[in-house]
């Protein structure tokens, strides 16, 4: 069984999805996102993956205040990331109310800091997020393209303990033309013992149960939900 995560992209506060992770390419779909995760716990969903596209940007949290509105008044368990940098901002999200602090571009610049920070408050509470082209991982909100390639740096992670990783494939990502479900079931060939959570592209149901098939333990949606193409309530059983 797949496990579905709805998505909220944080922008100035609002809850928006971008297409390819072009900033330029925005599309606003609720000026209160507090209202919108409501939504989706009342629906069942149990999980909600946040992301402050603004931090990723800038390499600073810009919408914390939404993360504390949200668990204030929600039983969802969040993970939230975007412009984490310091263990003070690790302290902040978890004070918060976060669940699990959802690191990308820090875990490849500051690795040695982040593996330090999982001895600190417990590895499980960190989800680690890798966000890659053509097999490469890009950093800042997907705005810089590295050369690192995922499955050498993911094996890296995995030998220091690391278990639970979403990976978005940012050529996906906001198109709805479906998962990259190769990209996954390589992943899992490679490393069948850990947890992955896809990211990107989905436009189905049926990309759904394809993923489950590959064998991912959960996956983000985001725009397919916004644009009405998936019910929150057909999501639930599968």
């Amino acid at each position: 069984m797949i496990e579905v995560i709805p998505a909220i992209d944080l922008i100035d506060g609002k809850c928006v999805r971008l297409f390819r992770g072009d900033f330029s390419r925005r599309k606003v779909y609720a000026r209160d996102p507090v209202q919108i995760a409501k939504g989706f716990e009342s629906f069942g969903f149990k999980r909600l993956h946040v992301v402050d596209l603004d931090g990723a940007r800038s390499g600073k949290i810009k919408n914390l205040a939404v993360l504390e509105k949200i668990t204030t008044v929600t039983n969802l368990q969040i993970d939230f990331g975007g412009g984490v940098r310091s263990r003070l901002d690790v302290e902040n999200i978890l004070s918060a109310g976060a669940s699990q602090v959802s690191l990308s571009s820090v875990i490849v610049k500051q690795k040695e800091e982040v593996f330090e920070w999982a001895e600190k408050y417990g590895k499980e509470k960190f989800l680690i997020g890798l966000d890659v082209r053509n097999e490469k991982i890009a950093l800042d909100g997907w705005q810089k393209q590295t050369d690192i390639e995922v499955f050498s740096f993911l094996r890296g992670l995995i030998d220091a303990g690391f278990t639970e990783f979403f990976i978005t494939d940012i050529s996906k990502d906001g198109t709805l033309l479906g998962a990259n479900h190769k990209l996954y079931e390589k992943v899992l060939q490679s490393f069948p013992r850990i947890k992955l959570i896809a990211s990107g592209g989905v436009s189905c149901a049926e990309d759904v149960r394809k993923l489950a098939r590959v064998g991912c333990s959960g996956v983000i949606v985001g725009k397919a939900i916004y644009e009405g193409l998936i019910k929150p309530e057909d999501l639930r059983c599968l």
